[in-house]
């Protein structure tokens, strides 16, 4: 009752619409995570906390998208068409760089290389995932937007390596570095999480060095912006905005990392704006299948009904890892078939609905391109 009521009472402020608007953003797109089973089962062995937790699952089924997985997804996208006969589609919120662990080694871990995803999926033998990724954004059902440089805490990372931290040298030996920390220290996923205020600096560069990364590669400008796991100070948002974004998502309750432990809470709300013109698109739904024993297709009804209830869009955060297959192909064959199900029965509830990426949802909220209520 506590989480209905809660549910009911997030999606209270902030923009509203008639219209029945339904976002998926699916985050964690171009990076590593797991870079084998035989890698698991390396820091299993090692003991790291890689099966145990949130992060448990992202572990055990979380890795680099293959052709295959890509052009399954695609399928699945494709099947289902809203009130304007347009498919389904996916944000694709996407990292554009992983380390180069063999530079990072060479170099006795003094100094950060990083190589482009394109890179990183030759390495993997799945160069041919990145022709995909042009396919998916011209039939706009698979439209990347900007994660972050890498999902990676750099400069926590480094020093971590660099004071002969046995678990994080395990890790890198098998090129991960998103295990589970006993430590209590900040996730090395957190890349915009501020363990020293001095490492804003370097965070400053990486956004900016991001954003021209994701135009090289993709051959646009990202407009929308998730930080990996929440964390940001807000001084990355006027470097964001001068690179070209104009939309960010943000948590309802944003916690800002200033660094040395302290923090700051900052409240928003979809369509509100900072001040460097940037409009907040925040999320209400899940739909989470890889390794949940919840009905994760009734759950996200429910948290669409309640969005459209108070005349909000329902924007669905459902991560990569529900769709992966490399590493166990029935984690894909499950997640789509959830998928579908949810799909279909969003358009037999309601038949009027549109599915819109976060972009396209910004440009309404701002009335950049439609002026439709």
């Amino acid at each position: 009752m506590l989480s209905k009521l809660i549910k009911n009472f997030s999606n209270l402020p902030g923009w509203r619409s008639n219209r029945k608007i339904v976002v998926i953003e699916s985050d964690d797109w171009g990076s590593i995570r797991m870079s084998s089973n035989e890698a698991y089962q390396n820091l299993v062995k090692a003991g790291l906390s890689v099966d145990k937790g949130h992060g448990g699952r992202y572990n055990r089924y979380d890795t680099l998208a293959s052709k295959e997985d890509l052009t399954a997804l695609f399928e699945t996208l494709s099947s289902v068409k809203d009130s304007n006969n347009k498919s389904a589609k996916m944000t694709a919120v996407s990292l554009v760089a992983n380390p180069d662990f063999d530079k990072i080694k060479a170099g006795n871990f003094q100094q950060y290389h990083y190589e482009p995803f394109t890179k990183t999926l030759e390495r993997y033998n799945k160069a041919d995932a990145f022709p995909l990724w042009k396919e998916g954004r011209e039939a706009n059902v698979f439209v990347p937007e900007f994660h972050g440089r890498e999902h990676l805490n750099i400069q926590a990372w480094l020093r971590a390596l660099k004071s002969g931290d046995s678990e994080a040298l395990v890790a890198f030996d098998n090129n991960i570095w998103g295990y589970n920390r006993k430590d209590g220290k900040i996730g090395f996923q957190a890349a915009f999480d501020l363990e020293l205020a001095s490492d804003l600096a370097m965070q400053k560069e990486v956004v900016k060095d991001g954003l021209a990364l994701f135009e090289k590669l993709h051959g646009v400008k990202a407009q929308f912006f998730v930080p990996p796991n929440g964390p940001l100070n807000n001084e990355l948002e006027k470097v964001a905005a001068d690179s070209g974004i104009i939309y960010m998502s943000s948590p309802k309750v944003q916690v800002e990392p200033l660094g040395e432990g302290k923090t700051k809470k900052n409240f928003r709300h979809i369509g509100k704006k900072n001040s460097h013109g940037q409009t907040y698109i925040t999320r209400n739904a899940f739909f989470e299948p890889s390794g949940s024993s919840k009905d994760e297709v009734n759950n996200c009804l429910y948290e669409i009904e309640t969005a459209f209830k108070w005349k909000k869009p329902a924007v669905i955060s459902s991560h990569r890892i529900n769709f992966i297959g490399s590493l166990d192909v029935t984690n894909r064959d499950k997640g789509l078939e959830q998928l579908h199900k949810l799909l279909t029965a969003i358009v037999k509830k309601w038949p009027d609905v549109e599915f819109m990426t976060s972009s396209e949802l910004g440009d309404i909220i701002t009335k950049r391109n439609d002026h439709r209520s």
